[in-house]
């Protein structure tokens, strides 16, 4: 699943250079992946490539993007619009990817009532009459940490089960939601950690190469959205049972 989002963005840049057709080999070497593995994961979707052809860019694009939910708009909620939500309402990639920003909300009154993009931020004490409006059932937390848990339980009861935490702290959820934790000190404490390991070498040790695992900047997103062809089949997004995991 971590790795689709991958392939995806490879098959858009395949497609934005004019490429038609691609094997196994270029695709997996374009997603920093090895073949076999590619071919493993593309083989879970379904049977999409012809041996000595390869695959077909523009059905593979619209198939991987199908599995991603990406054939129709998930309304998402961002709570709390301090620098780094203000830095998500900002972002352009959401909607290319299938995600519609439908509700900003903020406790602060002098943040209340702005627009950000046409969006009106709304007061968190109205925060329920909004999910029942909006029907949002994805929402991002990013709050101060004390106030995480209680925006988590305000969302999950109103039926938001997918949720990605901006906030330090880890959320408790019932059976049936998604949580995905993005903790970007962690992230660059592994960073620094690698450093460290390559400075007391010498500075000798070498760079790895670009390939699976490799830590890749978050692009600012797909110029070219993928093209859903009329009257495709939606598929729902799947959610773990009270599953929360970390950004491999």
């Amino acid at each position: 699943m971590a790795r689709l989002p991958v392939y995806l963005r490879a098959l858009a840049q395949l497609s934005a250079g004019g490429t038609v057709t691609v094997s196994s080999g270029e695709l997996a070497e374009a997603a920093g992946v090895g073949p076999a593995q590619l071919r493993k994961d593309l083989s879970l979707l379904g049977s999409y490539g012809t041996r000595g052809v390869g695959y077909d860019v523009a059905h593979l694009r619209f198939e991987v993007a199908r599995a991603l939910g990406e054939a129709e708009e998930w309304p998402v909620v961002i709570v709390g619009l301090g620098n780094l939500g203000t830095a998500l309402a900002n972002y352009s990639g959401f909607r290319s990817r299938g995600f519609r920003v439908v509700g900003l909300v903020d406790p602060d009154p002098a943040l209340v009532g702005r627009r950000i993009h046409g969006l009106a931020i709304t007061d968190l004490r109205d925060l329920e009459d909004l999910l029942a409006r909006t029907g949002a059932v994805i929402g991002v937390v990013a709050t101060p940490s004390e106030a995480a848990q209680d925006v988590t339980d305000r969302l999950v009861r109103r039926g938001v089960t997918s949720i990605l935490n901006f906030a330090p702290v880890p959320l408790a959820v019932p059976d049936g939601v998604h949580v995905r934790k993005v903790d970007l000190g962690q992230e660059l404490q592994i960073l620094a950690y690698h450093e460290h390991r390559r400075a007391e070498d010498g500075g000798t040790r070498a760079g790895p190469a670009a390939g699976p695992g490799t830590i890749e900047p978050v692009d600012a997103g797909d110029p070219n959205p993928v093209p859903v062809p009329a009257g495709a089949p939606a598929r729902a997004l799947a959610h773990s049972a009270g599953h929360t995991e970390d950004e491999d």
